[in-house]
């Protein structure tokens, strides 16, 4: 994979163009408009790229650009102005949730792993809990919602905050970024312990909360049994009935650990399409068809930088509450984007100034520049197919 972060690098500006006249070409040859969305009747108004303000033209040059650069990406589809535009498939290698890996195909109905996208889903269930008043805020203690773990945790959770899980500031000595084999990476045993919740919060407090961000899927799982215990339902059927049904989402699978636990930090599985309603979510500012889903209050929250997040993917990023917020540069211009993001390359772009949602889903787990075809995407296709004023 590193290949495939040079190839990113080298191509640049002179691919873009040259393969934009090659989409040029097909279509003066009466090739059928490419990326053209299925009408499924999933709620989603279709339009095209062209009406939508979007360079057509530019974006059928996407595919091509991907075989070049063997990016593995299973999923491109693109949202302006709240309407689906543009969406592609491609089959291409996978490792879906417990079914091991190889290859498989991909269409506008076919489930993709999220993987830590889930965590953004999460945050948005949290504040939903709380608007219903279930808690009462993020500021709560997390140690109120697991009396019968007393006498597990360690000393210092005392001080930790729901805040400081959705913003991975807990400061509890947590490792997410070693080889999945290794013992010490505190990962595999969310699935592998018979009780994933002690085991969390056992987990010594190696700095005053608040202080240091450290990616930290455990909190996230923290966070999931929480909405449980307050809803007193699963967190599957409190999403299905909080966030899924309303968004018009059907088709979706929440996986369980080899342990028979619920994954909430990781274990999402959504059509990329449905995901992109996530998105569209978050750049409504919470509302979905004129019905207020989630507060607005607690979106502008998630997505306020709140730490500086290095090391963890490719690129310099900063984290609110479970979102990522970054920035692209195309044709000279900075544009800053919030983003959902799952190992493999599962990224839900949303990017405010220009109207805009993208989703990309791919097969990298566990290699390095996982998210650079994504952005390359971004920087060098879609950010520069806008070409009107109509943005936000």
């Amino acid at each position: 994979m590193r290949e495939v972060g040079k190839k990113l690098r080298r191509l640049g500006f002179a691919a873009v163009f040259m393969l934009a006249a090659s989409a040029t070409q097909a279509r003066s040859q009466g090739s059928p408009a490419c990326g053209l969305p299925a009408a499924l009747g999933d709620g989603w108004t279709i339009d095209s790229p062209d009406s939508a303000g979007l360079d057509s033209v530019r974006l059928c040059a996407i595919s091509a650009r991907l075989k070049e650069i063997e990016a593995n990406v299973h999923a491109v589809v693109i949202v302006r102005h709240g309407k689906l535009v543009f969406e592609q498939y491609f089959a291409g290698y996978d490792e879906p949730w417990g079914q091991g890996g190889g290859q498989h195909d991909f269409d506008a109905t076919t489930k993709h792993d999220m993987r830590s996208a889930s965590k953004s889903v999460i945050s948005l269930l949290v504040g939903i809990a709380i608007d219903r008043k279930l808690i009462k805020s993020a500021d709560e203690p997390v140690v109120k919602f697991f009396p019968d773990y007393s006498a597990q945790k360690s000393p210092g959770w005392d001080n930790i905050t729901l805040r400081h899980l959705l913003t991975m500031s807990s400061g509890i000595q947590w490792d997410e970024n070693r080889g999945w084999k290794d013992p010490k990476n505190d990962e595999p045993h969310l699935g592998n312990e018979a009780d994933p919740i002690r085991y969390v919060l056992s987990k010594p407090v190696a700095a005053p909360p608040d202080t240091v961000w450290t990616y930290n899927g455990g909190g996230t799982d923290l966070l999931g049994n929480i909405i449980e215990r307050v809803s007193g339902k699963s967190l599957e059927a409190f999403a299905r009935d909080t966030l899924f049904a309303p968004l018009g989402i059907s088709d979706w699978e929440w996986m369980k650990y080899a342990n028979e636990k619920i994954a909430p930090a990781v274990g999402l599985r959504l059509r990329p399409r449905d995901a992109a309603k996530i998105g569209q979510l978050v750049l409504n500012k919470g509302d979905w068809n004129s019905k207020q889903i989630v507060s607005a209050k607690w979106i502008a929250q998630s997505v306020t930088p709140r730490f500086q997040a290095i090391g963890y993917f490719s690129g310099l990023f900063f984290y609110g509450q479970q979102w990522w917020m970054g920035r692209s540069i195309a044709q000279e211009k900075e544009v800053k984007w919030i983003a959902a993001m799952g190992s493999g390359g599962q990224r839900i772009f949303i990017v405010p100034d220009r109207d805009l949602v993208v989703m990309t889903t791919s097969g990298l787990y566990f290699r390095p520049y996982q998210g650079d075809a994504a952005l390359d995407m971004m920087a060098n296709y879609i950010l520069p197919s806008v070409r009107d004023n109509n943005t936000r």
